[in-house]
């Protein structure tokens, strides 16, 4: 058998040990009889043969032998019209056919060749001419469907690959921790709408929201707790996300932010009101807070992007509205115009 190159191959991954398998269509048990013998010392070829022409197709195919020797001469049909069978049928269109005849006829072996046979001989050819055909057939067959294995190992390895790819991509794209949206995240996403608004003069609104006295609360109740309060705020903020674009990011440590395209500030201040009251009402215990339950302020602040102005200058008017709310007292909502200086 020829050899076939795999290192191409995804690792770990082996390629089908095919082996050379004849199957001779015959209604002559006598020919059947002298091929076998002339095979039976091979050890690298099986040989199997079918003396009713009506049970040749549905033999091959279950078979799927490397090679077929084919009789021309059968009860009630003949051997061309089976060559053609075979090559109409997916699963045989391309095992070889080699023609068995009486006949040393060139329009015979030109017809043969015609409908779709791949050599012939006359019967019975010698013992070792048969089997160099055999095998020339059949290596043949066998390197196409190795070659053909291992092209369809590499495209499912570059179909998963691919699959990997984009779950890490969006892996790298969450916070680890809330499973939202991560800096790297809002940063990528920020500038996309931001360049989308300034195309379509839309309004765009960012939020920036605080955990009130954060640090005090990891301290009372240790980091577990905290870590179930930033989820528990993750998880609030995105319940409260109106459009598919919209998007809550965990922007550091107890700090998140939204970012809200096509939203004008009043909706903007709703969104904001709304999560901010939806974290009161879950009344997570902090005695050191006013209340004594968690908090969060939040600044808002909304800009139509134009060339005239930055996502630099959108994400200062946001932070200065959000530090606003924490000098007035925290657990607010504030939009950056409202700023008294």
């Amino acid at each position: 058998m020829p050899e076939f190159s795999t290192r191409f191959l995804p690792p770990d991954t082996a390629l089908t040990e095919f082996k050379v398998s004849v199957l001779l269509v015959d209604d002559q048990l006598i020919i059947a009889e002298a091929i076998r013998r002339m095979t039976s010392d091979q050890l690298d070829i099986e040989f199997h043969y079918v003396t009713d022409a009506e049970l040749a197709l549905e033999t091959a195919v279950r078979m799927q032998p490397t090679v077929i020797l084919q009789d021309l001469v059968l009860p009630g049909t003949d051997g061309f019209a089976l060559i053609k069978q075979y090559r109409e049928h997916e699963a045989l269109a391309h095992v070889p056919v080699i023609v068995l005849s009486a006949k040393d006829d060139p329009k015979l072996k030109a017809y043969s060749f015609a409908v779709g046979a791949n050599d012939y001989v006359v019967k019975l050819p010698d013992r070792l001419e048969l089997l160099a055909r055999i095998r020339y057939h059949s290596n043949a067959h066998i390197s196409r469907l190795q070659r053909d294995q291992a092209f369809r190992f590499l495209r499912e390895s570059q179909k998963n690959l691919a699959e990997a790819n984009i779950e890490l991509q969006k892996l790298a794209a969450l916070d680890g921790l809330t499973g939202i949206a991560n800096r790297r995240r809002f940063d990528e996403t920020l500038q996309i709408e931001w360049q989308r608004g300034q195309r379509d003069k839309a309004p765009l609104s960012l939020l920036f929201c605080d955990i009130d006295l954060f640090k005090s609360y990891n301290d009372q109740y240790g980091h577990l707790a905290g870590d179930l309060c930033l989820k528990k705020v993750a998880a609030v903020l995105t319940e409260h996300l109106k459009r598919p674009a919209d998007l809550a990011a965990r922007y550091g440590g107890e700090e998140f932010a939204l970012v809200l395209p096509e939203t004008c500030v009043e909706g903007a201040m709703k969104i904001a009101e709304a999560c901010r009251r939806h974290l009161e009402s879950l009344q997570i215990e902090h005695p050191v807070a006013a209340l004594g339950i968690v908090t969060m302020s939040i600044g808002v602040a909304t800009v139509v992007p134009s060339p005239q102005s930055t996502v630099e200058q959108l994400i200062n008017h946001a932070d200065q509205a959000l530090y606003a709310v924490k000098r007035s007292g925290r657990n607010g909502v504030l939009k950056a115009e409202d700023i008294t200086t």
